[in-house]
């Protein structure tokens, strides 16, 4: 065996960030205009990045990954099959094309970049970069009324349109790393740095009106670092800790209650208290829907918007990986499901104490997002949730030196 230099390792790293949060990238307006595709340079950078370190050799892998993984491959086979018996070939083809070909790529990637130290550090360092990039051109594009917040009214051509699901997901995931990064700084000078490296990233999440971000931000920030405590066995400083976010949110909170102008200067405030109802009430919808549909071998790949009423619309998903598994996958979708999410989950939380804390809190962090997103938001084929559950199962994988 040869071993692959860590540079091509470092670069995997960051060509998976970048592929990872492509959309988000999009949001400057540079990038936005550029005349190549972000999403296509990045993925044709970390195809022979990915071979490079697989030749390279020294991968163990532990016992545990069997389940999930077994249940991902039987997921997208299951899907195919499950394709014989969907309402409009059309709609199944551009469901089963992204599901079936960038889902095995991008948790592939998430296992390799995961488990190598060298990749591991370069994805969280080029995250919290990514972050900083789009929290910049948002807050540009704000002040020179250069980009268009997605979902706010018609299309305007002379603007960026920013899709803040995308944007908010970048930032918040940003800020969790770079707040982790302050509770293991050693040196105030140190925890001070990444203080203020964390505060515009978490000021970002307020700008496009992305809730799903904003409930990412808190999640994460209170509840990574005091796994990294926990894990380290510190339990006091653990509760200590989610104590003092409890504190901090509840200050903020009691601010913008003094202030009710301030949430209408900030358009995840104003979407989260001015409209409170109305994204609730569509998401029960949907979800109410898909479960009332849902047959024992399902509907078939790009089914539910169709029996739903909402015709061919492939927006219309019931925005629950777990719901639109056993709408469209019927039951054994759902078990599928279960095994290769719940299953990568349930690894990375069992697994993280035989790690050492500061890799299986990174892992969390970049895992969290995403766990949380898929179960108010996005659909089988976003290949976010499939690197996502790669890092997951990277927990059981060693990159050892050969």
């Amino acid at each position: 065996m040869i071993r692959a230099a860590p540079a091509f390792a470092g670069l995997a790293g960051m060509a998976a960030a970048t592929l990872h949060y492509a959309g988000a990238l999009k949001t400057s307006p540079l990038l936005a205009r550029a005349p190549l595709d972000i999403t296509l340079l990045a993925l044709a950078a970390l195809l022979p990045l990915l071979a490079l370190m697989l030749a390279g050799g020294g991968w163990r892998l532990g016992r545990g990954i069997a389940l999930p993984a077994l249940a991902a491959a039987g997921l997208w086979l299951w899907w195919v099959v499950a394709g014989a018996w969907a309402p409009n070939g059309q709609a199944a083809i551009e469901k089963l094309a992204p599901l079936v070909l960038m889902g095995p790529l991008m948790l592939l990637a998430g296992l390799l970049v995961g488990a190598d130290p060298t990749a591991r550090r370069l994805l969280v360092a080029a995250v919290i970069g990514i972050g900083l990039l789009v929290a910049a051109a948002l807050a540009w594009g704000l002040a020179t009324d250069s980009v268009q917040l997605g979902g706010r009214g018609p299309e305007d051509l002379q603007r960026v349109r920013v899709q803040y699901q995308l944007a908010g997901l970048a930032m918040a995931s940003g800020a969790i790393l770079a707040v982790l990064r302050c509770v293991e700084a050693r040196g105030t000078r140190a925890r001070l740095f990444w203080l203020a490296l964390s505060l515009p990233l978490m000021g970002g999440v307020f700008l496009p009106g992305g809730r799903a971000a904003l409930l990412v931000l808190g999640a994460g920030v209170a509840l990574v670092p005091a796994f990294r405590l926990w894990v380290a066995r510190r339990p006091a400083a653990a509760l200590g800790w989610l104590a003092l976010v409890g504190l901090a949110g509840a200050a903020a909170l009691a601010v913008v209650a003094l202030d009710p102008e301030r949430a209408e200067r900030l358009r995840t405030l104003d979407r989260l208290m001015g409209d409170p109802g109305s994204a609730p009430e569509a998401r029960l919808q949907l979800w109410s829907a898909a479960w009332r549909l849902a047959e024992p071998f399902g509907l078939g790949p790009g089914g539910f918007p169709q029996a739903a009423g909402f015709g061919v619309n492939p927006g219309m998903y019931p925005h629950n990986h777990a719901l639109e598994a056993v709408a469209e996958g019927g039951f054994p979708g759902l078990l599928l499901w279960l095994g290769a999410f719940g299953g990568g989950l349930a690894l990375l939380l069992a697994g993280a104490w035989r790690l050492e804390a500061g890799r299986a809190a990174r892992i969390l962090a970049l895992v969290l997002p995403m766990a949380i997103t898929v179960m108010v938001s996005t659909d089988l084929t976003n290949r976010m949730a499939w690197f996502a559950l790669g890092l997951a199962l990277s927990v059981a994988v060693e990159r050892l030196d050969v």
